[in-house]
């Protein structure tokens, strides 16, 4: 079965993705990576690559899809698709270093009730009795974070490199996915992206916003078994022996 990594973004753990790995077991070995008090996207691609097998696919939500650029950047001989939603590849904007840091002082001086206030609505994408459902769960989720844990995932998008240069090198299949009310990661963004990368897929998600897997995991869910379906699975210790045999 297909080794599958679904990696976590800014201040997420197993809830962003909590509802999709259940409707892959029959296709995918699914394991969900968080990187809770990393602060550079190097060590987190580094976390990745050490919990891997050898070849396996890998797809990034948010910051996550940052981490898996870097997967990809030390050791594309690994991976066999490569998934990326609601993510981007610019490099840093001089405006991010203002409104990051803003985020971080509200966590430091009121906490991360108030952090999760103010970060998460404008993020849903989804109907008011929807965001309505789901809020109790992700705001647990950012309070489990602390202060500093955000600080340094915030360094480590601050330090982010410029990832467009990578697009071209990627020849493994490659969905690119967005929602379709994502105002931070937007579907153009997305569109822009695919233009670089040969083959890629890019699949809209209606009525989401940047907490896609979250707002709609059967849609996320439908799009990432269509992807693994074109992935190729890693050969088998057995299969190895068959094929030198």
């Amino acid at each position: 079965m297909q080794p599958l990594f679904l990696l976590c973004g800014l201040l997420c753990d197993e809830t962003v993705w909590s509802d999709v790995p259940g409707r892959l077991a029959d296709v995918a070995d699914v394991r969900v990576i968080s990187f809770s008090g990393m602060s550079t996207l190097g060590a987190m691609a580094d976390r990745v690559l050490s919990l891997a097998p050898a070849r396996f696919a890998v797809a990034g939500h948010s910051m996550g899809g940052r981490v898996a650029l870097e997967v990809w950047r030390r050791a594309p001989n690994r991976v066999t698709g490569l998934g990326l939603l609601n993510t981007g590849v610019h490099p840093t904007r001089e405006s991010e270093y203002e409104s990051r840091g803003v985020l971080v002082r509200l966590a430091r001086t009121h906490g991360m009730a108030a952090l999760a206030a103010e970060w998460l609505p404008p993020m849903m994408g989804t109907s008011p009795e929807r965001v309505a459902e789901l809020m109790p769960a992700l705001t647990a989720m950012v309070m489990r974070s602390t202060p500093d844990s955000f600080a340094g995932q915030i360094e480590a998008l601050l330090a982010r490199p410029d990832a467009r240069p990578l697009l071209p090198t990627i020849d493994v299949p490659t969905l690119l996915l967005s929602g379709t009310n994502d105002t931070w990661s937007s579907l153009s963004q997305h569109a822009d992206m695919q233009r670089s990368v040969p083959h890629a897929t890019l699949v809209e998600i209606a009525g989401a916003g940047h907490m896609s897997p979250l707002e709609r995991p059967d849609a996320v869910s439908r799009a990432l078994r269509a992807w693994l379906a074109r992935t190729k699975p890693p050969i088998s210790t057995q299969d190895r022996r068959h094929c030198a045999s």
